[in-house]
């Protein structure tokens, strides 16, 4: 069964960066693409970014373009989302997920999450 597990979270300032990872298991990570999504209290899930199954094809919400980085390691079967420039409103539950197919925004196409890493940025 494939499993995602989400490491790196934690609490930083403005202006500061972290550095998110997830890591896939009981799968080929070659046929999955992944992304992030983050979640705080009474609001849906937001789509923050994804990256294709090669790792060629990256994609960003605008509210963190520029500022976030997402990539992939084939030998440690391990995405990663760098986050710098962080700013207040960008503290939630960050997840990551996993789909055995094209990158999508949607969260109701991914079928495999991990249990979230919790992102606080003072001011």
């Amino acid at each position: 069964q494939v499993q995602v597990v989400e490491s790196g979270g934690g609490l930083v300032q403005t202006g500061g960066s972290l550095r998110l990872s997830c890591a896939l298991s009981g799968g080929t990570f070659g046929n999955y693409a992944m992304a992030w999504f983050r979640q705080t209290p009474g609001k849906e899930r937001e789509f923050v970014s994804a990256i294709n199954r090669a790792g060629g094809i990256k994609r960003y919400a605008n509210s963190v373009s520029g500022r976030f980085t997402i990539s992939r390691d084939s030998d440690t079967n391990t995405v990663t989302l760098q986050m710098s420039g962080l700013k207040p409103e960008d503290t939630a539950v960050y997840s990551c997920a996993a789909r055995p197919s094209t990158t999508s925004l949607k969260a109701e196409d991914y079928g495999t999450w991990g249990q979230g890493t919790q992102v606080t940025v003072s001011s």
